[in-house]
């Protein structure tokens, strides 16, 4: 499984849930005081999760929900749902399957991870500028931009996109 992602390897960070009964707690350390973000099985097992089929209002509605209560200004938020949306919408739109979303923070970021069961060949999806008369590739371009890094990893148990915004210190 590669992952393939738009910044190097990220330093030690403590992580926190997202889960409404954790807003207010802090950040806690993960247990294998690891570097990288913990495999896809692994995310933080108290992080908020939601599943979903075709409601993309849920999915914006809850996004920015934690988004705010994670500490992302208004405009940061509003971009974190839109590339939310994005890749939740390539789930309805390619996977056919449903798809999960989960949502943790930590003091530096908050991440927001989405599963499908659906594969993305190309590696370097979302990170070449689509032409203009390109009739697809410009959702996960965007993602890309709006984002301060996004990690894909797609194989045969299908793709996982995280993506990471920085909160305001």
């Amino acid at each position: 499984m590669a992952w393939h992602g738009k910044t190097g390897p990220r330093a030690p960070v403590a992580r926190a849930p997202a889960a409404t009964e954790a807003l207010t707690r802090q950040p806690v350390s993960r247990p294998d005081g690891g570097g990288l973000l913990p495999p896809l099985d692994d995310a933080p097992g108290d992080s908020m999760s939601y599943a979903y089929t075709t409601d993309l209002a849920a999915i914006r509605a809850v996004v920015h929900r934690y988004a705010i209560k994670a500490g992302l200004t208004e405009t940061r938020a509003i971009d974190l749902v839109l590339a939310v949306s994005e890749v939740a919408a390539n789930t309805i739109r390619h996977a056919k399957s449903p798809g999960s979303l989960k949502i943790w923070y930590d003091t530096d970021e908050i991440v927001c991870q989405i599963h499908d069961d659906g594969i993305i060949s190309d590696p370097l999806a979302g990170r070449r500028r689509p032409s203009l008369e390109a009739m697809g590739g410009h959702g996960l371009w965007i993602v890309y931009q709006i984002c301060d890094e996004v990690e894909l990893c797609s194989d045969e148990t299908g793709t996982t996109i995280r993506l990471h915004m920085e909160l305001p210190r």
